[in-house]
């Protein structure tokens, strides 16, 4: 096997950030002796989220065995995970930094999964994958995001399971979704989505150019987290992409707050 020196495009401050994570943990439950320091784990878990690289490939350009490298990385997202907000508590800190809106978006991401998996499929996509729910603030900045639901699962199905609009009823705001939410909220005073049809009266044309213009930015939310080279095709188990991207989550909001 060949190493070479590469750059990870990542502040120091993250890397701080995460090992300091990683050194409390080890604290907290007494770990005497580990083949990596605090620092070492840290930049061995960023590099497998940030390049998605194979966890034997990762493993050994930093002289650990494959299975030291997944109990490492498995770890360190579980600890990164628990610090994403959750779903009402993102909606009240929103509210309280005084945004009129917020954006709900799906997205999927893929998996490594073979065709009999059909919850996994989805047809909207033609591939195998997860279903994921992000809400973002209207510049981008994600406030949430969801576990894991079959890439089968409409966005209004996973909406519903997640109870988003009884989050933003007690939160007292607004989201702004594409037409894949069309149906979620009857009364349309909590989730508002596009008209949809042809032959549409110029005002709905007109309500429609601004719905996408406020929706915009938001969307960005998504492709934030799809930086991040893991959550291009997921290798490990599908139940176990909901946690990998709350911690990707942390660290982006964090990475966006050094830079």
């Amino acid at each position: 096997m060949l190493f070479y020196r590469a750059a990870l495009p990542l502040s120091h401050q993250t890397l701080t950030f995460v090992s300091g994570l990683v050194r409390v943990h080890r604290r907290e439950i007494g770990s005497v002796w580990r083949a990596l320091n605090p620092g070492q784990q840290a930049l061995l878990v960023l590099v497998y989220l940030r390049k998605g690289e194979p966890f034997a490939e990762v493993g050994a350009g930093f002289g650990v065995s494959t299975t030291t490298c997944w109990r490492y990385v498995n770890e360190t997202v579980e600890l990164l995970a628990a610090r994403a907000p959750k779903l009402r508590a993102a909606l009240r800190e929103a509210k309280r930094e005084g945004m009129a809106y917020v954006i709900i978006d799906g997205t999927l991401i893929p998996i490594d999964r073979i065709a009999a998996d059909r919850p996994f499929y989805s047809g909207k996509h033609k591939r195998h994958g997860v279903n994921l729910q992000v809400i973002a603030s209207p510049d981008g900045t994600i406030l949430w995001g969801s576990g894991e639901l079959p890439g089968g699962t409409h966005d209004t199905a996973a909406a519903r399971i997640w109870n988003v609009l009884a989050a933003l009823e007690e939160a007292g705001l607004i989201a702004l979704g594409d037409k894949g939410y069309h149906g979620y909220d009857q009364a349309q005073e909590r989730v508002i989505t596009p008209y949809k049809g042809k032959n549409k009266p110029e005002s709905q044309k007109a309500a429609n150019r601004a719905h996408a213009r406020l929706r915009g930015p938001g969307e960005r939310a998504n492709a934030q987290l799809k930086y991040w080279r893991i959550l291009h095709k997921v290798r490990v188990s599908p139940r176990r992409v909901g946690r990998l991207a709350k911690a990707i989550h942390v660290l982006q909001n964090y990475e966006a707050t050094a830079g």
